[in-house]
């Protein structure tokens, strides 16, 4: 149980007492521990629980983070990894020097006080051998464990073995933990598996006073009637632990791991007998667990490499391969794009912010005859009518005040080029007569001249508007519009792409990570799997910007986890939020949540029945027969 007390600043009193794992302190609204003081940032720091410690992370917050420990003051910062460790008793000095917020850390576990019945060291194998394996029926049986285990390339594979075999080594046993250490050093609860049932349930908290004396000693330990033994501490009390054995996982002389077997119907029912058992068990599951990790790397290495290869000829067979994306709407954009670069007709480009209009216009002027010449691009939202107006079409000296000069206009930048112009719904009506006759006769005339010009430009044009809805309201003129969509082409948002999102990700990661001469691991499947769940209302804009921050925040050669990704994008509404289903019986709930799944799934592909029953992995006719089965 850890415990936050705020003893300065606007909450001050507040208490926090919580059991999590990662506690996250900030201004936002949906940290653990919520600040309102001005001076602290939106995420400003996280606690994490590991096996073995307790970390302070500071998250590259505005004003930083100092750890108080006695008259000591430890500053998190970048020499430090932007964390450092915590204990009981330490203070937190949050945001702004002068006036900082003051945070009381403790924890109520008790410290090592463990007495424990038996000690193994990790170099006695040889002597608990000739101890244990006695028994002809336990050597065979050991044998076969040992076997199987060896046997097993896949970690989880690994991991249920050496349950699987504890468990028939070590009757009395009902709990098996597996921990290991992780990339940063921190021993992390893998698993947990409960005998008589095969699926694993989620990890127990370790008992942190033998898994110090593991770590420590590099030795297996032993605490018969734990309660009693390991005065009773927080984690084995509230896990109900009666006696318990730690033993540890080793690669040289290096600790990757912890077995955790415990009992929780008996006390004193482990023995010495059982701890050799597990003991000599160990070794051979520390390498099947050390082999199963290489395995896992080479195979991500050979599956980067495939993807690497896959992406690259799918590059040489596009035209637009500066625009990344192999999706089925994105397919449709590529052919639309193909049919239309050599022709002069007028482009109309339709998405929401961004979705990239911008890119694919410059990419129809640099696919089109037109490459040589300029690509130019206004915003036309950026600037008052005037301005505008003077930008476009160019002045003449005198023409208004600060008009010192001739001052030619975009249209005449961009002769023989393609003209861009963004947000053309924001043009006020006066200019959007000037643009219909730009286009009707090729001509232009300055602000304050007398004078044509004929320019022979190609017009690109985007909006996130409705246009049919601004010419209705009388915003936009008609006979423009017309003019304007002779060639629609809509950009579809990121939700209706979601399996573009790791080739965009892994894109962005790439090109950053260059641009910063930082490198990075990768997404871990988690995060990835958030970042497809969320619904990306700033598109693929805001995705760029999110990998951006990533590459800032993660350590080098780190990988992408949950806890590194925006709170808004961690918090991803829940399925069944989104969904609401009415209180009832399991299959009335379950039919809910079919329903909704078979609705959104046919709005996505507008009502396509082969591509929804595509993607839902079924048959054209079973889906209509799941349609038909809720009268659809």
């Amino acid at each position: 149980m850890i415990r936050l007390e705020v003893l300065q600043g606007q909450d001050k009193g507040r208490v926090l007492e919580t059991s999590e794992d990662t506690i996250s302190i900030g201004r936002a609204p949906g940290n653990t521990l919520v600040l309102g003081d001005w001076h602290i940032s939106g995420e400003h720091g996280t606690i994490q629980v590991r096996s073995d410690q307790f970390t302070y992370r500071d998250l590259r917050s505005t004003n930083g983070s100092i750890v108080l420990r006695g008259e000591e003051r430890i500053g998190v910062d970048e020499d430090r990894n932007w964390e450092t460790a915590l204990q009981s008793g330490d203070r937190l000095l949050l945001g702004d020097r002068e006036q900082p917020v003051l945070l009381s850390f403790a924890s109520s576990e008790s410290p090592d006080r463990a007495r424990v019945m038996a000690v193994r060291s990790v170099d006695q194998i040889v002597e608990v051998e000739g101890k244990a394996l006695r028994n002809p029926e336990e050597l065979k049986n050991l044998h076969a464990a040992l076997k199987r285990i060896g046997g097993a390339l896949d970690l989880e594979e690994v991991l249920d073995e050496v349950a699987d075999a504890l468990f028939e080594l070590v009757p009395k046993a009902t709990h098996v933990t597996v921990v290991l250490q992780d990339d940063d050093g921190h021993h992390v609860p893998m698993t947990t598996r409960v005998r008589g049932q095969k699926a694993n349930t989620e990890p127990v908290p370790i008992t942190r006073s033998v898994f110090r004396k593991v770590i420590a000693e590099r030795a297996s330990v032993l605490a018969a009637n734990a309660v009693e033994e390991v005065a009773q501490t927080e984690s084995i009390m509230g896990a109900h632990i009666l006696s318990t054995m730690g033993v540890p996982l080793w690669k040289g002389d290096r600790i990757i791991g912890v077995l955790q077997v415990d009992n929780r119907s008996s006390p004193g029912i482990f023995r010495e007998r059982d701890l050799d058992m597990v003991t000599l068990l160990s070794a051979q599951a520390s390498l099947a667990v050390a082999n199963a990790r290489l395995h896992r790397q080479v195979q991500m290495q050979a599956e980067a490499a495939r993807k690497e290869n896959t992406y690259l000829k799918a590059k040489e067979r596009k035209r637009f391969d500066h625009i990344v994306g192999d999706s089925s709407a994105m397919r449709a954009v590529f052919d639309q794009l193909a049919k239309v670069v050599d022709t002069r007709v007028t482009v109309l480009i339709e998405g929401e912010t961004g979705t990239g209009k911008e890119l694919v216009a410059s990419s129809i002027h640099y696919q089109s005859k037109r490459r040589d010449k300029l690509f130019v691009a206004q915003n036309c939202a950026a600037l008052p009518e005037t301005l505008l107006e003077s930008e476009l079409y160019g002045h003449k000296k005198g023409s208004f005040t600060g008009a010192d000069q001739d001052k030619k206009g975009l249209f005449e930048i961009a002769d023989g080029g393609t003209l861009f112009l963004d947000e053309v719904t924001e043009m006020p009506l006066t200019l959007q007569s000037k643009l219909l006759r730009v286009l009707q006769e090729g001509e232009i005339r300055p602000v304050g001249g007398s004078k044509t010009k004929n320019v022979n430009v190609r017009i690109v044009a985007a909006t996130n508007r409705n246009l049919d809805e601004e010419v209705k309201g009388g915003r936009f003129r008609e006979d423009l519009y017309y003019r304007l969509k002779v060639f629609p082409l809509r950009l579809p948002p990121l939700r209706e792409r979601r399996e573009d999102i790791p080739l965009l990700a892994g894109f962005f990661l790439e090109r950053y990570c260059q641009e910063m001469g930082k490198p990075i691991g990768g997404f871990g499947q988690q995060a990835m799997e958030l970042l497809q769940s969320y619904k990306w209302p700033g598109n693929v804009r805001e995705l760029e910007n999110e990998v951006q921050r990533l590459v800032i925040q993660i350590d080098p050669h780190g990988f992408v986890m949950p806890d590194h990704l925006s709170p808004r994008i961690r918090q991803v509404e829940n399925l069944l939020d989104r969904i609401g289903p009415r209180k009832g019986t399991l299959k009335d709930m379950v039919e809910q949540v079919e329903k909704w799944i078979l609705v959104e799934a046919l709005r996505e592909h507008g009502g396509n029945k082969s591509a929804t029953a595509k993607t839902l992995g079924i048959t054209r006719e079973g889906l209509h027969k799941k349609l038909s089965k809720f009268g659809m």
